[in-house]
């Protein structure tokens, strides 16, 4: 049965995805927040499914505070990708590199609000990476981050990558850390399966930190639901 309702679910996701990213261009011409209202009319289109098809639930604990901040949210599903764009208010988002260069979804992304971030860590994807976290700092936008670079089965906790933290000095926000067990539904291989996800959002941590400090808080924070 979970796996009759993983077809139906891709099969109707991808099948409605297809006309939605290839319109975004229409929306374009009315600026980002057009954008972004296209982009939630995706992200609705998800909750549906997920609901309706897939059988899965979520509570969400805790509130997303007043005004720009920065989220630092754990990674286990590209489930919390679309979902948190809603329960989360539309913030900015941090993409790898190579999601930026898909066709028609890299270029609506960046319409959106994508900040790019090479793995290659180099000094000039950085500085690109903080000068455009900068200017979406400016248009009142909150950030969002997964700091750990990549997603991650249950059980797993790779150290937080280094632009966490140049981010978190540049932008002076206070940051949000999101723990999450999206995994435990939405495994990276195999059926999609019926359940209850958790999102989790914590305290906000003030800015101004040491590296270590920071780092340290955040890391402990994004993983409390892990029972991996």
């Amino acid at each position: 049965m979970n796996r009759l309702r993983t077809i139906a679910f891709s099969a109707l996701f991808y099948g409605l995805s297809v006309p939605i990213v290839l319109s975004v261009p229409v929306s374009a011409l009315f600026g980002r927040a057009a954008v972004m209202r296209h982009a939630h009319v995706w992200a609705r289109m998800h909750r549906f499914l997920y609901r309706h098809v897939m059988g899965i639930r979520v509570v969400v604990e805790g509130q997303a505070p007043a005004g720009a901040v920065f989220y630092a949210a754990k990674h286990q599903a590209m489930f919390e990708t679309l979902e948190l764009q809603l329960v989360l208010g539309g913030p900015a988002m941090v993409i790898k590199r190579e999601l930026s260069k898909l066709p028609f979804w890299g270029w609506a992304a960046m319409q959106y609000g994508g900040i790019v971030a090479d793995r290659e860590a180099s000094a000039g994807a950085l500085r690109s990476m903080m000068r455009a976290a900068k200017a979406l700092r400016v248009e009142g936008r909150s950030i969002l981050i997964y700091p750990e670079g990549t997603r991650v089965s249950p059980g797993e906790r790779p150290p937080l990558q280094s632009g966490f933290a140049g981010l978190y000095r540049t932008l002076g926000l206070p940051v949000v850390p999101i723990a999450l067990d999206t995994g435990t539904v939405w495994p990276k291989q195999g059926a999609k399966r019926p359940g209850l996800v958790t999102i989790r959002l914590g305290e906000p941590i003030p800015p101004g930190l040491p590296r270590a400090e920071i780092e340290e808080r955040v890391h402990a924070a994004i993983n409390v639901l892990d029972r991996g």
